[in-house]
């Protein structure tokens, strides 16, 4: 079969006589359909970081691995015992692996697994590629009128589910997001889902200040030209922001969000940070505001941004700005997320096109 295979930094091939995994007992095969390109996956191109270079304490794979996890597609074979889903049946994948044993997985918390990892990162197969078998609880039916292009969307805004969890949300809540990549216009739309009162957004990026005033943000700030925490507390009656998350994960963004979040507030820290940043604790300290940290997501994050496509109240389908093909994934996927961050939120790659 067709996969694509991450060899190492700045390595991947397109290969056509990958092997199919064995489709067993609990265990479904999934025939990708969109297979998004994430973050991750461009830093793991340039700098690798997550794909195993030793057996990986799960899938016991080190690369070259089949690479991608954010994906959608179509049911083709069901092992023993699987009673969720049937053949021809249209879902998305939840690519979170565990190992239920460890400290975090015994306090319900397997997405920060010690021993975790991602199918698509960690080896276990991936979804670019023409079949990949994983197990039955990490698949989720599709509703009917949820296409599969936005089914590949279901992994990124579960991570923005996860993260609006996180936080005392209520309708009245004024809220500050800080960042305007895919996980913060994620946030955003998850937020409108949810009828937030008041969304404001600080992105430097015009097109995706654009992209956020479509998809709900009601006041959009570029961080460079507005002193963001004096703004946000007089958009919210001086008191400052209920919640901030903080998808950006810059030093300024740090800052910004524990100098503007109200007292008693929460700043709820989405990203992925690469460096050590100085902090200064007494910025929550005089506060008393709350710092909490989310990492990925669960089960219930799907299950209910799946709910939320179903009945309209999610509606992402603009975060697709290209499609391309398997063959192209480098140069038209990755590198066109680097090199032209202005038009792109996120790229898919159709796996359909031959």
């Amino acid at each position: 079969m067709r996969a694509a295979r991450y060899y190492g930094k700045e390595d991947i091939r397109i290969e056509t006589d990958v092997a199919e995994g064995e489709c067993g007992e609990g265990q479904v095969r999934v025939a990708p359909a969109f297979v998004g390109i994430c973050g991750t996956d461009i830093h793991e191109f340039f700098q690798p970081t997550f794909a195993p270079l030793e057996p990986h304490p799960l899938t016991r794979e080190t690369v070259p691995i089949t690479i991608g996890h954010e994906f959608s597609g179509i049911v083709t074979e069901v092992g023993k015992g699987v009673v969720s889903v049937r053949e021809g049946q249209h879902v998305a994948v939840q690519p979170t692996l565990y190992c239920g044993e460890c400290a975090a997985c015994r306090t319900n918390a397997e997405n920060v697994c010690h021993k975790g990892g991602f199918v698509g990162l960690s080896g276990g197969g991936g979804g670019l590629s023409d079949s990949v078998v994983v197990a039955e609880i990490s698949v989720l039916r599709l509703p009917d009128n949820v296409p599969l292009d936005v089914g590949a969307l279901v992994e990124p805004l579960s991570v923005a589910w996860h993260a609006i969890s996180a936080a005392p949300l209520t309708p009245d809540s004024t809220v500050l997001v800080l960042g305007g990549g895919p996980i913060g216009l994620a946030v955003v739309q998850c937020l409108v889902a949810l009828k937030t009162k008041k969304i404001i957004m600080s992105e430097v990026s015009k097109s995706r200040q654009r992209f956020a005033r479509e998809f709900g943000a009601h006041h959009v700030l570029d961080p460079k030209t507005y002193d963001l925490v004096a703004i946000s507390k007089e958009l919210s009656n001086g008191d400052g922001p209920d919640i901030v998350f903080d998808c950006a994960g810059v030093p300024a963004s740090l800052a910004t969000a524990c100098q503007a979040v109200k007292t008693r507030g929460t700043v709820v820290n989405v990203a992925i940070w690469e460096k050590e940043v100085p902090f200064q604790p007494n910025m929550l300290v005089f506060r008393e505001a709350h710092y909490t940290a989310v990492l990925g997501y669960q089960r219930k994050d799907f299950q209910a941004v799946i709910g939320h496509l179903a009945d309209g109240s999610l509606r992402p389908e603009k975060m697709i700005t290209s499609k391309i093909k398997l063959a192209d994934l480098v140069e038209s996927g990755i590198k066109a997320l680097v090199n032209d961050k202005e038009s792109h939120v996120k790229i898919l790659v159709d796996m359909g096109e031959k």
